[in-house]
């Protein structure tokens, strides 16, 4: 059976149980997920401050559970839409590894041009700047963020689901796209909720991760086995481990 580690890299654990739920729906019963909750960090990443810790605490929890499973997983999903520590991730990593960003980025791309839909005005130049960096800048029509943040839209799903089909159709009339991402692990589900009130296909970030952990990675990994290229000081007993000695630094 395949093994699936979702990394939630917030320390929020309703947002790892909502990632629980939904990655396993979606996957399906012939692959094993398994969520990791950031062991440290912000309950919910919002700022380009959170976002750092956010990717700090996806690596720390990666080593975590690596050290804890008897059985390593065969592919990785950060848990966050905005993705932090995918690429020092997949830099460590041996076996594949995405974010619900990428993931998402990748299945709308297969409609065409599309717009994002998210929670927290500060996550609107944050996204733009990830896909620039992942190649997806001439496919991202634009990204339309709803006041609240995801966090807050999970508190009252109903006010939610209003709110975030109002902002996809807005999303499709005003940029022409032909698809449009939901993105946040909060909103999990939500998109299913909305298609019926939008006229173009909305795609569910996380069901997206879920589908890119049935295919072949996007990108391959580099590495044989699991490790950083640093010597670490004074961070975790399990990213020390990985890490390299002072001895065997290359510079």
């Amino acid at each position: 059976m395949r093994q699936l580690l979702v990394i939630n890299p917030n320390t929020s654990t309703s947002v790892s149980a909502l990632l629980q739920t939904h990655v396993q729906q979606a996957a399906g019963l012939h692959v094993a997920v398994r969520t990791a909750t950031a062991r440290f960090g912000s309950p919910y990443i919002a700022d380009e401050a959170s976002y750092a810790v956010a990717a700090h605490a996806a690596l720390d929890a990666w080593a975590h559970a690596l050290a804890s499973e008897l059985r390593p997983p065969d592919a990785v999903l950060i848990g966050c839409f905005g993705d932090p520590g995918l690429m020092a991730l997949r830099e460590s990593s041996p076996v594949p590894v995405t974010g619900l960003a990428e993931a998402a980025f990748i299945e709308a791309a297969r409609h065409g041009r599309y717009a994002i839909v998210t929670g927290g005005a500060r996550w609107g130049p944050m996204l733009q700047r990830l896909a620039q960096a992942l190649g997806q800048a001439q496919q991202l029509a634009g990204i339309h963020t709803v006041a609240p943040t995801g966090a807050e839209l999970a508190v009252n799903p109903v006010a939610a689901r209003a709110l975030l089909a109002q902002a996809c159709r807005d999303a499709s009339r005003q940029l022409g796209v032909e698809a449009v991402i939901l993105g946040g692990a909060g909103l999990a589900g939500m998109a299913a909720l909305v298609q019926a009130e939008v006229p173009i296909p909305v795609i569910d970030s996380v069901v997206a991760g879920a589908h890119w952990a049935l295919r072949s990675a996007p990108i391959p990994p580099l590495r044989e086995v699991p490790g950083f290229d640093v010597a670490w000081k004074n961070l975790s007993a399990e990213m020390t481990t990985l890490g390299v000695t002072p001895d065997h630094r290359s510079g």
